[in-house]
């Protein structure tokens, strides 16, 4: 049987994919305000909010269905389906335009064998097949324990197994030379030059942000008294954000490694956010923005997908200056006009409105796309 949907879910889901877009799409001319850009290796930024954002909202909506609803067979076609899908997209979304232009004219494709493998998408997939998998076979206990073991495991994984000095590095840590062996380093992040943020062994703990969500849509689904749903949020909120802050003095916060104690900090912050959600818009039955980003979160996946993809063809079409079209935009406009960072921010704000129109039209449609 289907759990309620609540508001308060798709205001999160859409806050998420609106400061996703923001942060991904900063004007060109200058750099970006620095807690718009990710952390360069240990720290937290607003950036680094997002994505863990994005997978516990996963959870959320996985909290909607009964996981033992199918049998067995028609249960793994479904989930395997739906994240070999998502995984696809998401590497033709890195391939994508899938050709260009040599310097002698000719138009050639895109070589595969120097294509992205991992990404957002693929991780978002990977978590929620794994994640999928474990909420059908295991009680709330289990999935909390199962938690523990990947987060305490992943800890000791890179602790014991990179060379002495160097397990936290961005090239020596377990999870890139793992990723190399598997990947390639022609397969992983190119700016990486050879560990990839969204690789496959850090994608480990991830999938403790994503049960985490669905633990969260699970509670909240079974505690008809609201107020005390806020209240038992917030609380967790803290306890698990004051836990994920203990545990950093010995592992560090990173969201290109998605360090265990980063995990945990990204876990209170949003049961604490989602507390204050269901707050503001199920009690206290405010609806300023409530809209604006429901729009963006009942058709989440698509809208990421169309801000990637659009603005990958505009930078296509490259302007007198030589630079492409997005860019030129920053640079001649926003910049002109306001310069330095509110500027870049000013320019991606209108980015994201754009997509938020795309989304619109979707939504006034009543056009849900699903995977």
């Amino acid at each position: 049987m289907s759990k309620p949907r609540f508001q308060s879910l798709d205001v999160f889901r859409g806050l998420t994919i609106c400061l996703m877009i923001v942060v991904n799409t900063s004007g060109a001319g200058a750099d970006p305000f620095p807690l718009l850009s990710h952390a360069k290796w240990f720290g937290l930024t607003i950036a680094d909010l997002v994505f863990p954002a994005f997978l516990f909202a996963v959870g959320n909506s996985m909290s909607f269905g009964d996981p033992k609803a199918l049998p067995a067979n028609a249960f793994f076609l479904k989930v395997i389906r739906r994240a070999a899908i998502i995984f696809g997209l998401g590497y033709l979304m890195y391939w994508f335009p899938f050709f260009h232009q040599e310097p002698d004219g000719h138009w050639a494709f895109n070589a595969i064998e120097h294509t992205r493998i991992m990404g957002v998408l693929q991780r978002i997939a990977l978590c929620f097949l794994f994640a999928s998998i474990a909420i059908r076979y295991l009680s709330w206990r289990g999935l909390a324990a199962l938690s523990a073991v990947l987060l305490l495991g992943y800890w000791g994984a890179l602790m014991a197994f990179g060379p002495p000095g160097e397990q936290l590095s961005p090239l020596g840590n377990i999870g890139a030379q793992f990723d190399r062996a598997v990947l390639g380093i022609d397969h992983m992040y190119a700016k990486g030059h050879g560990y990839d943020p969204e690789g496959l062994f850090s994608t480990l703990p991830a999938i403790a942000n994503v049960i985490a969500g669905f633990l969260a849509g699970r509670f909240i689904a079974s505690q008809p008294d609201r107020a005390k749903a806020v209240r038992t949020l917030l609380m967790a909120g803290a306890a698990v954000l004051a836990a994920g802050f203990a545990w950093s003095l010995a592992f560090p916060l990173a969201k290109r490694l998605w360090t265990s104690s980063f995990a945990l900090v990204n876990i209170g912050l949003d049961l604490a956010l989602l507390g204050a959600l269901i707050a503001y818009v199920e009690i206290a039955k405010l609806r300023f923005g409530v809209w604006f980003c429901e729009v963006f979160g009942r058709n989440p996946l698509a809208i990421y997908l169309f801000s990637e993809l659009f603005v990958t063809g505009l930078q296509l079409i490259k302007a007198p200056d030589g630079n492409g079209l997005y860019d030129w935009v920053g640079i001649h406009l926003f910049q002109a006009a306001v310069p330095g960072p509110v500027g870049a921010l000013l320019c991606a704000i209108a980015y994201m409105l754009t997509c938020w129109a795309f989304g619109y039209i979707l939504d006034r449609n009543r056009i849900l796309i699903k995977i």
